[in-house]
């Protein structure tokens, strides 16, 4: 093989997409039909204003810019950034921000702004947190995670995967496992399962914005050490003893329970009960 057939070997194709990076876990989505599902459950509309994050190879941005009224793309991976720059179909609702979206101001989109994402998934844990606590701008949010994720976020009390992300996802919304989407859906194949939630974030709050850090601190401290009792695992955090107990008693629960068989409601009133009762962490 000549020098001039070697450097046609090697001369790369700029027409096609980036390839997928491991490390940024990039699994790219490949099947319109999942497209056109993810779509219908966000129930957009032409007003509606979207924020994507991990936009990739642009086919759930195509369909989103075509739904909605304008569309906030955040990408992290520069290769991405500008293969959608170029070429993709120039929406004139379509922004494209190169950025990381765990640090992306996303206190300053507009109110009412609607999440569909297929988030990566070594990060989807951190970035729903980070969505969470701006669900006053999200009203909804259509989100492709890690199937054993989903399972935790619509978990229910006394099972296996009820934890500290079920508790805090299912205090913030309405939480549905709409759809399981296959490991052929996407390039290349991820190793685990995936599937689709819907997000309805709740506009009433049970917990007033003094309450709700203590009540994440204490579901935080309650899950740590899941096979002791929840009074031994908060005492073991630095909550005393002597108002846990007190906390309990006035809920009629017994002293000897476990942090996942609690519900959402009485997690937020041990919140009240324990702070109530004169609990402060800055002397504990």
């Amino acid at each position: 093989m000549g020098p001039s057939s070697t450097n046609s070997e090697l001369r790369v194709d700029s027409s096609l997409p980036p390839a997928a990076i491991k490390r940024l876990g990039q699994n790219f989505l490949i099947d319109p039909n999942i497209v056109r599902k993810i779509v219908a459950l966000a129930e957009l509309t032409p007003t509606d204003t979207v924020l994507e994050i991990g936009p990739g190879r642009g086919i759930l941005t195509d369909a989103l810019c075509r739904a909605s009224g304008h569309v906030t793309a955040i990408e992290v991976d520069p290769r991405l950034h500008a293969f959608l720059t170029e070429r993709q179909p120039q929406f004139s609702n379509l922004m494209l921000v190169l950025d990381d979206a765990m640090t992306y101001p996303v206190e300053q989109l507009p109110s009412g702004t609607i999440v569909v994402a297929n988030l990566p998934y070594y990060l989807s844990t951190p970035l729903l947190f980070r969505l969470l606590d701006q669900r006053n701008r999200f009203p909804r949010m259509v989100l492709m995670l890690q199937n054993e994720v989903a399972d935790r976020l619509v978990a229910k009390p006394g099972s296996s995967g009820y934890g500290v992300l079920s508790v805090m996802a299912q205090y913030a919304a309405e939480i549905t496992k709409a759809f399981r989407v296959s490991a052929q859906c996407f390039r290349p194949r991820p190793e685990v399962g995936s599937a689709v939630v819907l997000l309805k974030t709740k506009h009433q709050r049970a917990l007033n914005q003094e309450e709700e850090p203590q009540f994440a601190a204490l579901v935080k401290a309650a899950f740590a050490h899941r096979r002791k009792t929840l009074i031994n695992t908060l005492k073991d955090q630095g909550y005393e003893q002597k108002l846990v107990a007190a906390a309990l008693e006035a809920l009629a629960l017994s002293p000897s329970l476990r942090a996942e068989i609690l519900s959402i409601e009485q997690f937020v009133e041990l919140t009240r009960r324990i702070y109530g009762l004169g609990f402060s962490p800055l002397y504990h």
